[in-house]
């Protein structure tokens, strides 16, 4: 069971100012008020704990800061009957509230000392494993001790055997002198042989060079003519792009002079339309004169003007 917290004096004065703070209470208040927004319950239960009698001593020290300026009040009448009745029952609550809160407070300190008994027993029980690992410490040292000695024998022997190593070293040290003398006569033999080879080579060398310079010519040759074949080809191509160019701004000419006709002739359909229009309606006019009768030289007259027209 955890130990309940211990709350120092500064911390139960900031957690009654935070409280009368919350209560709305600033400057100074009434007992009643002071009592009603502050009590060592609310304190307690605000802290997590603590001392009771360290908490109401700060509580009644800072209820003579805050209340003192209201002693100059003028004294209140002598309380109704009733009223002093349910005030009466009210302390009576509060006595109640007091004594469980002393009893809640005892329950809390035999909590307290049986979880203090509770660790020691296990404080004892600790220290019991704490002795048992100790004595398995020393035997695993003892152990330890023998794993030495016996390393040790073996480092001896080790040793021993280290020595005729040294001794085939040195053996073999004098064979691979006789083997270095070998290997040296090997690169006598591999150097003769390259330089036999680098002979032949240099002798290849040269005849590649000369078959290479034909070969060589021969291309030089053959890039000429093909740069000869390419020129003309390129003359080729520019005759045919201006004789192209030359054709495109013909069919460009013709395309114009086209154009230019169509819009031509499209004039002369609508000046063909309009005189057509103004014919038909003089015509019309004529029809629809006072006139009883029209001769016959007319109607043959009107006949002829609607044929060219037509």
């Amino acid at each position: 069971m955890p130990r309940p917290t211990v709350a120092t004096p500064a911390q139960v004065r900031e957690t009654i100012s935070s409280l009368l703070r919350e209560a709305g209470i600033a400057g100074t208040a009434s007992t009643p008020s002071f009592r009603r927004a502050v009590s060592v319950r609310k304190v307690r239960e605000r802290l997590g704990g603590g001392n009771p009698a360290t908490i109401a001593h700060e509580i009644n020290a800072l209820e003579k800061d805050i209340v003192g300026a209201d002693s100059q009040i003028p004294p209140i009448p002598e309380v109704p009957a009733d009223i002093a009745a349910l005030m009466g029952q009210l302390w009576q609550a509060a006595v109640g509230i007091q004594l469980t809160e002393v009893l809640q407070l005892k329950s809390q300190a035999q909590g307290i000392a049986d979880a203090a008994k509770s660790e020691l027993v296990e404080e004892k029980l600790r220290s019991q494993v704490l002795l048992q690992e100790l004595a398995e410490l020393r035997a695993a040292a003892a152990e330890r001790d023998t794993q030495l000695a016996h390393a040790k024998s073996q480092n001896a022997v080790l040793t021993e055997r280290n020595a005729g190593l040294q001794t085939e070293l040195q053996a073999s040290r004098g064979r691979e002198s006789e083997l270095l003398a070998a290997r040296a006569a090997l690169e006598d033999e591999k150097m003769e042989a390259i330089a036999a080879a680098r002979e032949r080579y240099d002798g290849l060398s040269k005849q590649l060079l000369q078959e290479t310079a034909q070969q060589r010519q021969t291309a030089q040759v053959e890039v000429s003519r093909m740069a000869s074949q390419s020129k003309f080809a390129e003359k080729r191509e520019a005759t045919l792009a201006g004789r192209i160019e030359q054709l495109e701004a013909d069919l460009l000419e013709v395309r114009t002079q086209r154009d230019k006709a169509a819009g031509e002739v499209s004039a002369l359909k609508y000046i063909n339309t309009s005189l057509k229009v103004q014919v038909d309606g003089f015509l019309k006019s004529r029809t629809h004169d006072t006139v009883p009768a029209p001769p016959p030289g007319l109607a043959k007259r009107r006949r002829t003007v609607k044929r060219p027209a037509a």
